[in-house]
């Protein structure tokens, strides 16, 4: 068979896959470069390329950046300092979340920073009296937008300024992202302060997150603990657990105030259904309810164990939101030194990450262990796996096939027109499948009409990044769409609403203000 149509075939293969959501996206993304290899359209070395790649490095280092700082408190911190100044003026708490999360999406990604903020603007909303529903898609949204401010905002960035560099233009800068990003934030703002109210549905969700003070304050009452001691702390913590069937503590006499047999924590008090038992203690049932109080690291490694206790809130979910914990200032300064590094251009990037994810674990901010289980490996398989694709496009010649057929289809129409399709065709396909596989498929094709129209790739580049970014209308568009869903109470449908108006605010962009910036010629 023709090397461009088994390459196409694989690709048609791989969307399908995505859009069915029936195989994992690492399967899918191994799947094609096994493909590749077995299909004989690429050696061994360069189907699995990918896997090496500085760009991957890269985005896994971030996700152990982006651990430390939400662990110590750091985003945690930066919520509660914000949104307790702005009060609870709907349009300014909006105003300030939106920002909040562009800000922080530009340090530690979309995803992260949607899942640092959710329970913060849960809680915010239910004490200013706002249903979540009209704050949390704004949020995701607005995290979106600032995936645009920086390099780190997203893996896109990284692979598309790779890309740029690889294809005879250049690297975009650390900050340059955000010639392009302050006006998408902008105009994502205003347009969910004039609209939002409109467009986002009232609706109470089924569930909430988990409100810190609101927990503290129903844990002593329960246990019968006095108001002045502290549950939580940046070093100390306490968890809720229940003794399951067949646990090998059943039978052992607690009372509230003593050791536990590791001898790591204290036992505050004692449940048996709905009555708290004395300081004479008693012999554990199954069913029983415990509060402990010990070093976060100690409630996380004994609450693991499932055979013995099961646990209510788990420890490392309860301790990402006490305000600028344990290594907070360590991870800052290491945060601060890699921004330097990638903003100057010293080293690579990859190893400004690298250097940064290494600081963190040998300043005992963030353990071996939680390093490896911080990196969503779903992303990073997927950019391995969906990197020789990209090769396969451009060594086959089907890029260079399809964008031939685009300038033929578009004949006199100007490269303005070009960039106009390739990011028609980057918002559709966005919408059904990963961003960060749309924009590895779509690229290969960008590059070779930037080349064939004799322009520059820059401002392809570019806008194929905003269109990338602009994963607005289906909540499996993106993982942070995901997980406001649940919590805000949102059906399939709401999201298109909202979606639409900044689908167009982002194609305007990319089409006719990107070409002003990077201009076409070379």
């Amino acid at each position: 068979m023709d090397p461009i149509v088994t390459t196409l075939v694989i690709l048609l293969c791989a969307v399908i896959a995505f859009v069915s959501n029936r195989v994992p996206l690492g399967i899918v993304a191994v799947g094609v470069s096994i493909a590749l290899y077995l299909f004989g359209i690429l050696d061994l070395s360069s189907a699995l390329a990918g896997f090496g790649d500085p760009t991957v490095l890269f985005i896994a280092a971030l996700f152990v950046v982006s651990e430390a700082l939400e662990s110590t408190g750091i985003v945690a911190w930066a919520g509660n300092e914000v949104i307790n100044r702005t009060g609870t003026n709907k349009t300014r708490l909006l105003f300030t979340i939106g920002l909040l999360a562009a800000l922080l999406t530009a340090v530690i990604s979309v995803n992260g920073s949607v899942a640092s903020l959710l329970p913060l603007v849960v809680m915010v909303a239910a004490r200013a009296g706002i249903r979540p529903s009209l704050m949390l898609m704004p949020l995701a949204f607005s995290a979106h937008a600032g995936s645009m401010l920086a390099l780190t905002g997203t893996p896109v960035n990284i692979i598309v300024s790779d890309m740029a560099a690889d294809s005879g233009g250049r690297e975009f800068g650390f900050f340059e992202f955000a010639l392009a990003g302050l006006p998408l934030l902008v105009g994502t703002l205003a347009i969910i302060l004039l609209f939002g109210s409109r467009l986002l549905p009232d609706r109470t969700p089924a569930t909430a997150p988990i409100d810190l003070e609101q927990l503290a304050t129903t844990l002593r009452t329960d246990y019968e603990i006095d108001s002045d001691r502290t549950l939580m702390s940046s070093s100390r913590g306490v968890a809720e657990v229940v003794v399951p069937p067949r646990s090998s503590l059943i039978g052992l006499h607690v009372f509230p105030g003593m050791s536990t047999p590791s001898g790591d924590l204290i036992v505050l008090g004692v449940r048996r259904g709905d009555e708290s038992l004395d300081e004479t203690g008693t012999d554990l049932r199954a069913g029983d309810a415990l509060l402990l109080d010990g070093p976060w690291d100690a409630l996380q490694r004994h609450t693991a164990k499932r055979d013995e206790v099961l646990v209510v809130d788990a420890p490392h979910t309860l301790r990402r939101s006490v305000p600028f914990g344990t290594g907070a200032k360590r991870t800052l300064v290491i945060l601060v030194a890699m921004i330097i590094l990638l903003a100057t251009g010293v080293v690579p990037a990859a190893i400004a990450g690298l250097l940064a994810a290494g600081a963190l674990i040998l300043t005992r901010v963030v353990s071996i262990t939680r390093a490896y289980r911080a990196i969503s490996w779903t992303t990073v398989i997927l950019v391995a796996g969906m990197i020789p694709l990209a090769t396969a496009f451009e060594e086959t010649g089907a890029a260079r096939l399809i964008a031939e057929g685009l300038r033929d289809m578009l004949g006199d129409a100007g490269p303005y027109a070009a960039v106009a399709v390739i990011v028609l065709i980057t918002l559709v396909l966005g919408q059904l499948i990963s961003n960060t596989a749309t924009v590895l498929i779509v690229a290969p094709v960008a590059v070779a009409l930037a080349v064939a129209m004799h322009v520059s790739p820059q401002p392809f580049m570019m806008a194929l990044t905003i269109a990338g970014a602009a994963a607005f209308l289906t909540p499996v568009a993106t993982p942070a769409n995901l997980m406001v869903m649940e919590a805000g109470g949102y059906r399939f449908g709401d999201y298109a609403k909202l979606g639409l108006p900044l689908m167009v605010l982002f194609f305007a962009v990319a089409v006719f203000y990107v070409p002003l910036i990077w201009p076409f010629t070379n």
